[in-house]
């Protein structure tokens, strides 16, 4: 799936790293950008939100879509500017339908695990696109700070 048109940012403003499947590698990439979203002077609470919704999509990638398997390899592309964050994580796996994952909020799942990554990034990011094969996904987070600097300068 290319880069979401409504996204805000270009192709060529993104950052790929390739990393292994390993999440001690994929922290690296989570740190970049937490790097970024301070120097971007972001608030505290944009921050937690990106991290957590980047933690789960990360974690999901290595465990989920590549199975813990360390031949495959993670990609992660980014941007990150004071009106929106970018973000792509896309593992070598299968795929999965996104809309087949039960809702983890049904009183019949409260007690299964899975399903409750992708709510999360749901709730905290602004927008999370999938691709059609379900071993990609796209997140956005604008950051309302930066648009009421913009809107104010």
């Amino acid at each position: 799936m290319a880069l979401p048109s409504e996204f805000g940012v270009r192709e060529s403003d993104l950052t790929e790293m390739v990393l292994p499947n390993d999440l001690y590698a994929a922290k690296r990439s989570e740190d970049r950008i937490m790097r970024e979203l301070a120097r971007c002077a972001y608030s505290g609470d944009v921050i937690f939100a990106i991290k957590l919704a980047l933690e789960e999509a990360l974690t999901n990638a290595v465990k989920h879509g590549n199975s813990n398997d360390a031949t495959k390899r993670l990609t992660v592309r980014y941007s990150v500017n004071r009106e929106r964050t970018v973000i792509m994580v896309r593992d070598e796996g299968v795929g999965f339908t996104p809309a087949r994952v039960p809702d983890p909020t049904a009183d019949e799942n409260l007690e299964c695990p899975s399903g409750r990554g992708i709510m999360l990034m749901q709730a905290y990011m602004t927008r999370v696109h999938f691709n059609p094969a379900g071993n990609e996904v796209w997140m956005l987070k604008t950051n309302p700070k930066g648009r009421a600097a913009q809107s104010s300068a």
